[in-house]
C-alpha cells in the first residue's frame, strides 16, 4: 500500500540486521520471545494511488493540500477526501480512485487484477516503489488532467512489522511469508514481502480479489507463518 522511500533504513532496521548475521555465524537460532509482542491485522487494501504535490496541483489547484478522509493503521497515513478518476486504454475509466496522504515522491496506482481486466491492462506484479518500466495512464481531476509514464502496478502482498515483530517471527527485509487465512473459505497465500521499519504497526496488506476470494472478515482467524 506504501511506496518505497530512498532515504537509508533507519537505526533499529540496521540493528535487527547486525543480530541476525551475529546468531547466523554462531550457527544458533535468533532469540524468540514466548509471545507475539503484537497482534496481527489483516487488512485488505482497495484500489488507491499515491500521488506527488506536483501531480496534486495538477489534478486540484496549485498549493492544494489533502484532506484527511480517514486516518490508516500505518501511523501518520491516512485516506484522503479526494478521489481522481483513472483512464485506460479506449478510454475505459476507474472513477472515485481514493488517494492515500500524505503526498510521495512518486505516483503509483495499485489495483487488483481484476480492475486491470476491466481497464484493458495487463497489470505488472510489483513491490511499492518499483515502478520502473511499468504501464501509465491519465488521472483526471477537477482542475485538470495528470499523464503518469509509469507507475500503475499490482502491489506484492506484503506485510509491514516493526523490527521487534521481525525478531519474532525471525524474518527480515525482503523475506517471504505464509499468511493462513481460516474460516469457511480458508485458503494460505505464500509469497508474503516483509518490510520493517521502526515506524511500522503489524499489518498485512491484501487487496480486494484475495480478501474477495477468502471471504476475510473482521473475525477470519489468521496465521502468519516463516
Amino acid at each position: 500500500m506504501s511506496a518505497a522511500l530512498s532515504s537509508p533504513p533507519h537505526r533499529a532496521v540496521v540493528e535487527h540486521l547486525v543480530r541476525q548475521s551475529v546468531y547466523a555465524r554462531l550457527g544458533k537460532p535468533l532469540p524468540k520471545p514466548a509471545a507475539a509482542p503484537n497482534p496481527l491485522v489483516v487488512n485488505i487494501s482497495a484500489r488507491h494511488c499515491h500521488l506527488t504535490q506536483e501531480a496534486v496541483d495538477a489534478l486540484f489547484g496549485k498549493g492544494h493540500q489533502l484532506q484527511v478522509h480517514k486516518w490508516l493503521y500505518q501511523e501518520g497515513q491516512f485516506a484522503a477526501k479526494e478521489t481522481v478518476t483513472l483512464v485506460g486504454p479506449r478510454s475505459r475509466v476507474i472513477s472515485n480512485l481514493r488517494i492515500l496522504g500524505p503526498c510521495r515522491n512518486l505516483n503509483q496506482v495499485e489495483l487488483a487484477y481484476t480492475d486491470g481486466i476491466a481497464l484493458g491492462y495487463d497489470l505488472p506484479l510489483r513491490a511499492s516503489g518499483n515502478i520502473k518500466g511499468t504501464i501509465g495512464g491519465m488521472l483526471m481531476g477537477p482542475a485538470g488532467f495528470f499523464e503518469m509514464p509509469d507507475g500503475i502496478i499490482r502491489a506484492l502482498r506484503h506485510v509491514h512489522m516493526h523490527p521487534t515483530d521481525a525478531d519474532y517471527y525471525g524474518v527480515k527485509v525482503g523475506d517471504k511469508m505464509r499468511l493462513k487465512i481460516g474460516g469457511p473459505c480458508a485458503i494460505s497465500l505464500d509469497e508474503m514481502l516483509v518490510r520493517v521499519d521502526p515506524l511500522f504497526k503489524l499489518e498485512v496488506h491484501i487487496d480486494t480479489d484475495e480478501g474477495n476470494a477468502c471471504n476475510l472478515q473482521p473475525d477470519t482467524p489468521c496465521e502468519l507463518v516463516k
